[in-house]
């Protein structure tokens, strides 16, 4: 359906009519000098008038036109399309994903090959974001500051395009885990009570950021906001040194103890990712999650037109100037 947004801008078409009317020089009464002399002359004149006179009604016509075609575009046509219904089940997930420093330790095998933490994750996430339809996903990245990237959308495609463009350290090399759970909170507090969910992907400890993530796991709580909390990172890896292979725990510094209370209090659950296997075996789990019946909505997608009578207007004044040189170069 075409509709204009701002229809009283089309009021003003008479404006230039009316500025012509107001302006119209008076008539001056001059007796005639009569020279009969000048007839022979004066007879060919009507031909010179008449496409004087034609070419002043084209030029008035194109003016009119493309005035016309200005307003119109200034009173902003849209289309508006039929209505289509979001999804009416689901809930509000944010994913908040740890990109410190320590994400870049290469003890995930994908495929054959050795990667970091985080193109695990990033493999294991993205599909977990595309399978989740019917929710509102958001995605927030920490190290040494927490910050929003993706904001609650239904679109997944452009969700999980953010998530594989993430890079490691681009927030700093530190674990701002209450700062994450703290943003997350703000964000969530708005939706409804039962759909507030957080999953929580780290591979350390807690040191950065002004808020402990005992004191966020409290607000949480209370803004019923359930976290899941998820560990990552090998337990044994293999190292080369100056006396031979040595086995080393990776995962040293992961706060297991920490992210089991972020999610008891929280009425959510602690996972243990130890490979991608695993990884992708907790978000099946995830994606078992109840959806909760939401409020039916509908929008009416709008595609704005005004560049089509203002291409017009553009093309007509170009006319004009070239009638206009012409008839200037014909002098």
């Amino acid at each position: 359906m075409l509709s204009l947004l701002w229809p009283w801008a089309l009021a003003l078409a008479p404006l230039p009519f009316v500025y012509r009317w107001l302006q119209k020089p008076a008539e001056i009464n001059i007796r005639a000098l009569r020279a009969p002399m000048l007839a022979a002359v004066a007879a060919v004149e009507p031909v010179s008038l008449k496409v004087t006179t034609w070419r002043n009604r084209l030029l008035m016509t194109l003016l009119a036109l493309c005035w016309l075609s200005v307003l119109l575009a200034i009173a902003r046509p849209v289309y508006i399309g039929d209505p289509v219904a979001l999804p009416t089940a689901g809930r509000d997930i944010l994913i908040a994903v740890d990109i410190s420093g320590s994400m870049e330790r290469k003890d995930m095998v994908l495929r054959g090959q050795a990667v970091d933490r985080l193109v695990a994750v990033k493999a294991v996430v993205g599909d977990f974001v595309v399978e989740r339809a019917g929710d509102r996903l958001g995605l927030v990245l920490f190290g040494e500051k927490a910050y929003l990237q993706t904001p609650l959308t239904f679109d997944r495609e452009t969700m999980q395009t953010l998530l594989l463009e993430a890079q490691i350290g681009f927030a700093g090399n530190g674990t701002a885990i209450g700062d994450a759970i703290g943003l997350s909170v703000k964000r969530l507090q708005d939706r409804s009570k039962d759909h507030r969910v957080l999953i929580l992907l780290t591979d350390g400890s807690n040191n950065a950021g002004a808020l402990e993530p005992s004191e966020a796991a409290d607000l949480a709580r209370r803004a019923k906001v359930k976290i899941y909390t998820i560990g990552i990172g090998a337990e044994r890896q293999e190292q080369r040194g100056l006396f031979g292979r040595t086995t080393v725990n990776p995962s040293a510094d992961l706060d297991e103890a920490t992210l089991t209370e972020i999610a008891r209090t929280t009425g959510g659950q602690y996972f243990r990712a130890r490979d991608p296997q695993e990884l992708a075996s907790i978000y099946e789990q995830l994606n078992k999650l109840e959806p909760i019946e939401q409020d039916a909505e509908t929008i009416r997608p709008v595609a704005t037109l005004f560049h089509w009578p203002l291409a017009i207007a553009f093309m007509l004044s170009l006319i004009v100037f070239t009638v206009n040189r012409r008839r200037g170069g014909a002098r």
